[in-house]
């Protein structure tokens, strides 16, 4: 049996406790991992006077693949997000995050099911900006040839490896002209190689009304980087909030898995946090690794204490602790039936 050297980065806040819950869980599954820990942010600088130790790098750029816990990010000063610098440094240039709902959380749309591929590694939201003058600050907005190219391709091989049918590519080429224009001239281009997906285009503020309206119309969002941050926040929105929806960042070398939420420090260490955003990038995770079967087991396990209820956390209307929650959804698999695994399609 193979055994997965996995870096793992519990962050801070409610990081630990649910990077915790979830490794329980994937170890439940008979899997064997191999877990390399490492402190990430402010943690890591009180310790070895880096923000991302050389030690953590490392680990990544053996074992190729990371699990990684929220870690706060300085709001208007401090040191740089963490985020941003792995994805920079690792050339993790495409962000995922499939939108799917649970069962029985009421939310206006039932039954959503759209990906949001997001461009990771230039754009506004890689924060290059300096002070011109005191009192003015330029940020700069960079698009390239190769970097839109490249996400665009990433979205069309998923759409056709996974029989999705439709993909927009949203911009604000009517205002910015050359940079967003050469972001679509590049899904135009890389749309043309694939003829069996539909292809379309929509303003990015235009978008973020369609989809309070009638999110069922879209399949994949394909996103520069600034743009996939936001819109990305509003289809969680869709089906339960930040706690409930996976994310994952693929570079051609390497893949960090992670929640998309906060580290959320004023309930930290009180065993009430819900681990499931973390629990289901994991299920990303397992499926990038080629576990297929551990993470139809775990998805089914999630599903079934979603649908009973009775072991769910706060933030969802149950009043179990995120310890209680793990210890429900191994019960769950352990319970499973091998009948009943199938071979359904796995998207999250």
């Amino acid at each position: 049996m193979i055994t997965h050297k996995i870096t793992l980065i519990p962050g801070d806040g409610i990081g630990p406790e649910v990077i915790r819950a979830t490794v329980r869980i994937l170890e439940a599954t008979g899997v064997k991992f191999e877990w390399e820990s490492f402190a990430a942010g402010a943690e890591a600088f009180e310790k070895y006077k880096e923000y991302i130790p050389r030690e953590l790098s490392e680990s990544i750029e053996r074992t190729r693949v990371g699990l990684k816990g929220p870690v706060t990010t300085p709001i208007g000063g401090g040191f740089s997000s963490i985020n941003v610098e792995l994805r920079r440094r690792f050339e993790l240039f495409a962000n995922f995050r499939p939108i799917r709902n649970l069962p029985h959380i009421p939310t206006r749309y039932p039954g959503v099911d759209l990906i949001v591929v997001r461009e990771n590694t230039e754009g506004l939201y890689s924060g290059i900006e300096h002070e011109v003058v005191p009192g003015v600050v330029e940020s700069l907005k960079i698009i390239t040839e190769k970097a839109s190219t490249r996400i665009s391709r990433f979205a069309f091989e998923h759409a056709r490896n996974n029989k999705r049918k439709k993909i927009h590519s949203i911009h604000k080429a009517n205002i910015m002209k050359l940079s967003d224009g050469l972001f679509l001239r590049c899904s135009r281009t890389v749309s043309k190689e694939y003829p069996e997906i539909t292809y379309g285009e929509h303003i990015v503020d235009n978008t973020c009304m369609q989809l309070v309206m009638n999110p069922y119309q879209y399949d994949i969002l394909l996103l520069e980087n600034l743009y996939g941050d936001i819109i990305s926040d509003l289809c969680a929105g869709l089906v339960g909030g930040l706690g409930l929806v996976p994310g994952a960042n693929f570079g051609h070398e390497c893949a960090i898995f992670e929640a998309v939420h906060g580290s959320a420090p004023d309930i930290a260490g009180k065993n009430i946090a819900n681990p499931t955003a973390v629990l289901r990038s994991a299920l990303l995770m397992l499926r990038h690794l080629g576990e297929h079967d551990a993470a139809l087991k775990i998805r089914n396990a999630i599903d079934e204490v979603y649908r009973d209820r009775s072991k769910l956390t706060r933030d969802v209307g149950g009043t179990a602790g995120t310890s209680e929650f793990a210890d429900a959804i191994i019960q769950a698999m352990e319970s499973q039936s091998s009948a009943g695994a199938g071979t359904e399609r796995l998207l999250q």
